[in-house]
């Protein structure tokens, strides 16, 4: 019995394959190809040795950290960045806060950068009540079109509630 089950499995896994039709092939061989790319840029920056560059052909996420257990509570968690665009298209940041098991978000579409501009401080606030403990906060940054973005000088920043 259990060969009669290998052998229908073998040809079922033989005709699948006979059937496949390959859609896209990537050649890997040069990074360029795909997109976003993402590389260190020594000569644009705001503060440090260098800013990192992202170039996408469409739009896309690029998560730039995970904090584990961030000590807040009662309090405004506060992303910012330095960003620098040349876009067609918006950016913004973006922060997931993971509570028990749940997931929230905060977006900056209100603070967000198009076009091409000059360096300039976006930011993504997050209110957390008491008994509001984050496991994990996530920080993206998402660009809706495309073109390139620089971003530096990132900061996890607590402010207490007003």
């Amino acid at each position: 019995m259990k060969t009669i089950f290998i052998a229908i499995a073998l040809l079922t896994l033989t005709i699948s394959l006979v059937r496949a039709e390959n859609l896209l092939r990537l050649n890997l061989d040069d990074a360029s190809a795909v997109t976003p790319n993402i590389q260190i840029d020594l000569k644009e920056k705001v503060e440090g040795k260098g800013s990192i560059k992202i170039t996408t052909q469409w739009p896309t996420t690029i998560c730039l950290s995970e904090v584990v257990g961030p000590d807040i509570e009662n309090a405004m968690l506060v992303y910012s960045a330095k960003v620098k665009t040349d876009l067609d298209g918006n950016a913004y940041l973006e922060m997931w806060a993971h509570i028990g098991g749940g997931q929230y978000f905060s977006k900056g579409m209100n603070d967000s950068v198009s076009q091409k501009t000059d360096w300039k401080t976006i930011k993504a606030p997050f209110m957390f009540q008491k008994g509001q403990k984050p496991d994990k906060v996530t920080l993206n940054l998402i660009i809706n079109g495309k073109g390139t973005v620089w971003i530096d000088d990132i900061v996890l920043a607590k402010e207490p509630l007003q």
